[in-house]
């Protein structure tokens, strides 16, 4: 038994039901939030109006996904019909970080909450692991990946080493996960990222192998370099060299970015804020 708020009170969510904490099923008496039990009949339920919690949240998503009595549309839902979704939620809570709106970021985490439990309830229903199983698993790994705060290791490291460490914690999980097959730096990286923050990642593993580039200047020039091969394939009237060119350009962008200490997205995104802005003025 779940009790959770909703605008029109304080329900129960009981095996898969809902019940209003105003009508028990009992002769109309209320039911306690917290003990299930039953007051007499025209009764009041004595207690406060509670916040809800994790397990309120599962518990609504189950019902949401119950094969007889749930949403249909959320009974319908896949891993990859979600996957947008999740995605959106996601540059919504990176929207109202950087709006810094704290209470749209407190709604915006929430949406994101609900995918994460949404995917976890799917995963449930074949017996493939549950919500329980994914706390399990992040805590585990940042206890592993934070050997100086949790383990025996010195806690005084520097924030380099530290990320140095990071990183060769995660190319040990990913080695012993393998097949045993020769695995390349670059594995891990999701293709499904955004463009540019997958182009740093790929450089940044890249770096760790010496192949990079020595300081920003030089990245300066390599850029001056794909710019004037995408002025040649443009004057060329290549489409096809053009778009090669061109993202040969945004990656060597992403490079400079790194080198510069700059997240490529982030300062992409103040360049559109920035436009929107002037154009508006315009208008």
């Amino acid at each position: 038994m779940i009790p959770f708020n909703t605008p029109n009170g304080l329900f129960v969510l009981r095996h898969g039901g809902l019940l209003d904490m105003n009508e028990s099923e009992s002769g109309g008496g209320t039911v306690h939030p917290r003990t299930g039990e039953a007051d007499p009949p025209g009764g009041r339920c004595r207690h406060e109006r509670r916040r809800g919690g994790i397990d309120d949240l599962i518990g609504i998503v189950a019902r949401l996904r119950d094969p007889e009595r749930g949403c249909p549309w959320d009974r319908v839902q896949t891993f990859r019909t979600i996957v947008p979704y999740t995605i959106e939620e996601a540059y919504e809570v990176a929207d109202a970080v950087e709006r810094g709106d704290l209470p749209d970021l407190a709604d915006e985490l929430g949406d994101l909450l609900f995918q994460v439990v949404f995917h976890a309830q799917i995963a449930s229903e074949s017996g493939a692991f549950g919500f329980d199983d994914v706390v399990d698993a992040i805590a585990g790994k940042m206890v592993r990946r934070h050997p100086h705060v949790f383990g025996d290791a010195d806690g005084s490291i520097g924030v380099d080493e530290q990320s140095r460490a990071w990183e060769a914690t995660k190319a040990a999980e990913r080695s012993a996960e393998g097949s045993g097959e020769p695995e390349s730096l670059l594995d891990g990286v999701p293709v499904a990222l955004p463009a540019l923050t997958r182009a740093v990642k790929l450089q940044r593993r890249a770096a760790r192998r010496g192949f990079d580039w020595p300081n920003p200047d030089e990245v300066l020039g390599k850029i001056s370099e794909e710019l004037g091969e995408l002025e040649e394939a443009v004057r060329a009237g290549d489409q096809s060299g053009t778009a090669g060119e061109l993202g040969d350009l945004l990656f060597t962008v992403a490079n400079l970015a790194r080198h510069l200490g700059v997240d490529p997205e982030t300062a992409a995104r103040a360049a559109n804020r920035k436009f929107e802005r002037r154009f508006r003025e315009l208008e």
